[in-house]
């Protein structure tokens, strides 16, 4: 079984970008890692960053180093699987775990509510797998921290319960190395978003209790087709991509369709944004919209279906995709490699920090205040509450832009309510809906036909963040920040979680507002009141 990609209507226009493509013997050099690809000043990192396509073999070798960790975590009772990672340390085991059916909680945030939450879950059965690839993303060093003193409160031994993924020497191995826990090392000719055949992808997946061999399997048998001319899905999804970019249309709405695979389009979503978004180009990934709804849009599915899609296994849909995105770089002229714009929102959190010291953070004076809602930011016409300030965020998005949200929440918070005793399925998941801040993506879109993006901060910025700041002029950024009740001290640093997660906001709204890109910061000083006040205006508008 492969993968199949089904061109639809786009089909006589990707003809002449996959026969250039073929001709220019492009799927025989990928194949073969030719960091020529893209041009002179891309070749030195491309050189060191091809290791992706041989994952689905050189990954074999860690499948017996990952059993036996797997066999000690069950004898040792140990079936709360945490992972604490960022971008394509996070995002490729919770596609594979949702895909499997087995529970991970992943901790790609720094909200200290969501952190707490996973804290008080069975800490006596947990098993941490701190996943970082440079070993040093500030992110997961504040949960390794608090973890460690979780579990040394508890009377536990940390270095039987976290276990540490990441590159040979970086600062994070040496720590693991001191405090003796185990440790996996990846492929450094790996990047991060390119990862997730590699040991982390793998490793939290095999202890949540995934079958990664078959994801190898599956890999491996797409493997040979890539080098083709002919019949080679990945080059026939990577022209597909860059032709329509090149066309105008680079806007990228992915659909889940009628597949068993689970929350694929969140996974592109980093792959292609953060690898084509820079030199004022790129491709935006939209996930949540239904369909294409301009001419500067377009629509593929996961999964058999009408019109454009992907379908295939998990394993074989991962490595496609990322082939399909290094042919896409290729098409448009840019390395797919580097991230020249994700370390500029770190640095100005990392700034803010340090200017403010023990004082408070530079959050300015609101703007305006509706109800639970203060509005941050500047606003034009003398807003008078709410609703002109959503109202301004639609009218400001430029032809061929998009409205981006971003919030610096807790991701998990709308289950506090559900429904209990006699609700059906159907009346929780509207109050799920009700109470969280995520559906209202879906009422802004109703009320524009420009694509809205949502990203949950900061795990966006390991994601289209990029795209924000490398990519085309014309986004419109609302970003949604919430009052703190119960924050967590990181051990060992001058913040708490909720401090780096302010001073994280701040520095990427700083980051947007150097290139002047419009940006409005809503803070909700109550959570869940501000949340339901924030959807019913928005509802009405």
């Amino acid at each position: 079984m492969t993968v199949e990609v089904t061109l639809g209507d786009e089909a006589e226009s990707v003809s002449p970008i996959r026969g250039k493509l073929a001709g220019e013997g492009v799927p025989a050099a990928l194949a073969a890692g030719d960091p020529a690809l893209w041009g002179a000043e891309a070749q030195a990192e491309a050189a060191v960053r091809l290791g992706w396509l041989d994952l689905p073999r050189t990954s074999r070798e860690l499948l017996p180093r990952i059993a036996g960790l797997v066999e000690r975590a069950r004898a040792d009772g140990l079936d709360h699987v945490v992972l604490a990672g960022m971008g394509g340390s996070s995002l490729a085991p919770e596609v594979i775990c949702d895909t499997a059916d087995v529970p991970l909680t992943v901790l790609d945030t720094t909200d200290p509510h969501q952190v707490r939450r996973a804290l008080s879950d069975r800490l006596e059965r947990t098993l941490v797998v701190v996943a970082s690839k440079s070993g040093g993303t500030v992110e997961t060093d504040a949960h390794r921290r608090v973890y460690e003193r979780a579990f040394r409160d508890a009377g536990i031994d940390p270095a039987t319960r976290i276990v540490v993924v990441t590159d040979p020497g970086s600062p994070l191995e040496a720590v693991a190395a001191e405090a003796g826990y185990p440790i996996v090392t990846a492929d450094p000719e790996v990047g991060g978003r390119y990862s997730a055949l590699s040991a982390f992808g793998l490793v939290p997946s095999a202890l949540a209790g995934a079958d990664v061999s078959r994801l190898l399997d599956d890999a491996a048998a797409v493997l040979p087709l890539l080098a083709r001319d002919e019949d080679n899905p990945g080059l026939d999804l990577g022209a597909l991509l860059g032709a329509q970019a090149l066309a105008g249309r680079d806007k990228l709405i992915l659909r889940d369709g009628m597949s068993e695979i689970v929350g694929l389009p969140a996974w592109i979503e980093q792959l292609v944004a953060e690898s084509t978004g820079k030199d004022g180009t790129g491709i935006l990934p939209v996930v949540g919209a239904e369909a294409a709804e301009d001419d500067d849009q377009f629509l593929v599915s996961i999964g058999p279906g009408d019109g454009t899609s992907v379908d295939g296994p998990l394993g074989a849909q991962f490595l496609v995709w990322e082939y399909a995105t290094a042919v896409a770089g290729r098409v448009l002229g840019i390395n797919p490699f580097d991230q020249p714009n994700v370390a500029e929102s770190k640095d100005n959190t990392a700034r803010i920090l340090a200017e403010a010291g023990d004082g408070p953070l530079p959050t300015g004076v609101p703007l305006l205040t509706d109800g639970p809602v203060e509005v941050y930011g500047e606003v034009p016409g003398h807003p008078r509450n709410l609703a002109d300030v959503l109202t301004y965020a639609l009218r400001a998005i430029p032809d061929r832009g998009y409205l981006a949200i971003m919030a610096y929440l807790d991701r998990e918070a709308a289950f506090d309510a559900a429904v209990v005793g006699e609700a059906s399925f159907e009346e929780m998941a509207e109050t799920w809906a009700n109470a969280d801040v995520a559906t209202l993506r879906a009422l802004l879109d109703y009320r524009t036909d420009r694509p809205v993006t949502f990203g949950w901060g900061p795990r966006f910025l390991h994601s289209t963040g990029q795209y924000h700041k490398g990519g085309p002029q014309a986004g419109v950024f609302l970003q949604v920040t919430g009052a703190v009740t119960d924050d967590i001290e990181v051990p060992g640093r001058p913040y708490t979680l909720g401090r780096l997660q302010l001073a994280q906001a701040l520095g990427d709204l700083r980051a947007l507002a150097s290139r002047g890109r419009p940006a409005v910061r809503l803070h909700l000083t109550d959570r869940v009141a501000g949340v339901r006040h924030l959807l019913s205006v928005a509802e009405e508008l």
